[in-house]
Order: structure tokens, then sequence, then C-alpha cells
């Protein structure tokens, strides 16, 4: 009945995990994960702080939508499920409750890029993600092991103004600070949303990267 329902909505990239790895397995079987594309690509060089902030509303928009789609099937046919929250919970260590990227990644919907931001064959990093626990068996995705960026690739990294990105080819046993310096980062996206009066972070690495840019609707 899912996969019936996101035939609705063909151009959404659906991935479906198994999450014994997190702290929810005792209550949910799966997760859902969704990668909703943005309406509009933006890239290096047509990037602006209105147009991308555009974007991401828009696609947040979209993506809340499709969650309540689902989220009244699944109680239609009386199925627990969660839809867990995106912002971090942890200040310190900058994590969420439920991590959408590796998720994502294990659902086998895309793989880390060099920018620290997920990267799907179809859109590139122009996607947002968001996920449903659900307490029902529904088949599960291969994971994606292995970055299929690039290697000479350096244009997420050259784009970043402060230098938070490492350059390291990501794979399944690498950790977000082999690939970032995340405080820093979050530093600096704290400073730039008092600039810019915005509630969402720096696009510049995601706009620079190539990957995508002719796929997006």
């Amino acid at each position: 009945m899912v996969i019936r329902k996101m035939q609705d909505y063909s151009s959404i990239i659906l991935g479906i995990t198994d999450i014994s790895y997190s702290d929810y397995f005792n209550k949910y079987k799966c997760a859902l994960i969704l990668a909703v594309p943005h309406k509009e690509i933006i890239s290096i060089n047509s990037y602006s702080e209105e147009k991308f902030e555009e974007i991401i509303l828009t696609a947040r928009e979209q993506t809340n939508a499709i969650i309540s789609d689902l989220s009244n099937l699944f109680e239609r046919y009386d199925i627990k499920y969660y839809v867990p929250p995106v912002a971090q919970t942890n200040e310190e260590q900058l994590i969420a409750p439920f991590s959408f990227k590796y998720a994502a990644v294990n659902a086998g919907i895309g793989w880390i890029g060099k920018n620290d931001i997920l990267i799907t064959k179809e859109y590139g990093p122009r996607v947002r993600l968001s996920a449903i626990l659900v307490n029902y068996n529904l088949p599960i995705g291969k994971p994606v092991t292995e970055s299929m960026c690039d290697d000479k690739c350096v244009l997420c990294i050259e784009a970043c103004p402060y230098k938070a990105l490492r350059g390291i080819q990501w794979d399944i046993n690498k950790h977000r600070e082999e690939l970032i310096d995340y405080q820093l980062c979050n530093y600096k996206r704290s400073l730039y949303f008092k600039k810019h009066n915005r509630k969402h972070s720096c696009g510049l690495c995601m706009a620079a990267c190539p990957l995508g840019e002719k796929n997006n609707l």
C-alpha cells in the first residue's frame, strides 16, 4: 500500500531501512525515508540567499504534505508510526534523535559527499530528507557503502569560505568529524543566520556540487 501510494509522487525517491541501529528499534520495525527534490536548480553561479531560502521553504512544504498523506494512510490501517524531528536536540554534539542522512544511506538512497551532505544519483545533493518510523514490515533497501563522488572533485571544498571541509572521500566506516569540522561549520552558520536574518543554513557547498544539476524539477 505504501509503495502504491508513493506512485502518486513519481519524482520522489523512497527508501526503506532497518532501524536496529537506532534507539527506536524496540517500538518500530523500519523507517521510510523520503528524498524530495528541489523544484529549482541552484548552482554556485546562480546562488543567492533569497533564492536558496525560497527553494528550501518550497521543498519543506512539499515534504510536509507527503508526510501528512502517508500519516493518514497509516492511521487508516491502524499502523503505529512516528515522524522524528528534523532539529538537533544535542547542541554539543550536534545530533538529532534520528539521523535522516544515515538512514538514507542505509536505505540505498545515496551516499555522503565530501561536503557531508547526502548525494543522490538522480538529484545530487538538491533534496530535502524526511522520515517516518513504522511498526510494519516493509522490504528493506540495500545500503550504499562507498562514495560515488569523483576522487578528484574538490568543488564543494573550495566553495566553503571557512575551510570546514577536510577533503576526505566518504565510505560507510568514516565518521562525520573525518569529513568536516562540524563545530566550526555550526558556529559559522550561526553567524550566517544572524547576518542574513534567516533560519536555514549556508548552501554554498551544496550549490557547488555538479551532480544532479540537470535532473531537478
